[in-house]
């Protein structure tokens, strides 16, 4: 009879065991498709800069600067992308950023490029990702978070260091950064 009794607690602790393994499996996976989504949006925003630049090279020819700066930010966040570095997602987005603010202000000197309808829908096509970006940054710090907890809480702690869990990294961008271009006050008069 003790031999049954514990026959059934040794696999009630196992089934117990990898049910907490799986729960962690999960949540890890949140974590990468939260990730995978981002990445979607940061490539369809990379495939529309050209674009952006493109028409504005064709308006803009003393401001090599201002476009070269945004290509050299689009290039470093689809370097930081591919090798999945959340830091230098962080930073190079802040350079990107910082670029297309730079770029919109010097687009107010050139009104037949503000008016032309190519530039107005690519630029609100960027406008829409970068809303989505931010979005989706919310979705995967919730997803990594939750990591977080799961894997430093007792007693998920043991099998996450047993089954080599990591913490995740958040990306954290300043207040700055995940506001959207407010591309109405640089186009206002």
């Amino acid at each position: 009879m003790l031999g049954i009794v514990v026959l059934f607690i040794s696999i009630a602790v196992v089934g117990y065991l990898v049910g907490l393994y799986n729960q962690l499996v999960r949540v890890r996976a949140a974590i990468k498709l939260a990730w995978s989504n981002i990445n979607v949006l940061l490539a369809q925003r990379h495939d529309e800069l050209p674009k952006l630049i493109e028409l504005c090279k064709q308006y803009m020819q003393f401001e090599r600067d201002t476009l070269e700066r945004v290509m050299r930010a689009r290039n470093s966040v689809d370097t930081a992308r591919s090798n999945g570095d959340m830091a230098s997602v962080s930073s190079a987005e802040r350079e990107l950023r910082s670029g297309l603010s730079g770029l919109y202000a010097v687009v107010e000197h050139y009104p037949e490029l503000k008016a032309n309808e190519n530039f107005g829908h690519v630029q609100a096509r960027i406008s829409a990702l970068e809303t989505a970006i931010a979005d989706r940054r919310e979705v995967y710090n919730d997803a990594a978070n939750a990591n977080n907890v799961r894997i430093q809480s007792f007693p998920e702690l043991l099998v996450a260091r047993l089954g080599n869990f990591p913490l995740a990294e958040m990306l954290n961008f300043s207040t700055d950064e995940s506001r959207d271009v407010d591309v109405k006050a640089l186009f206002a008069s």
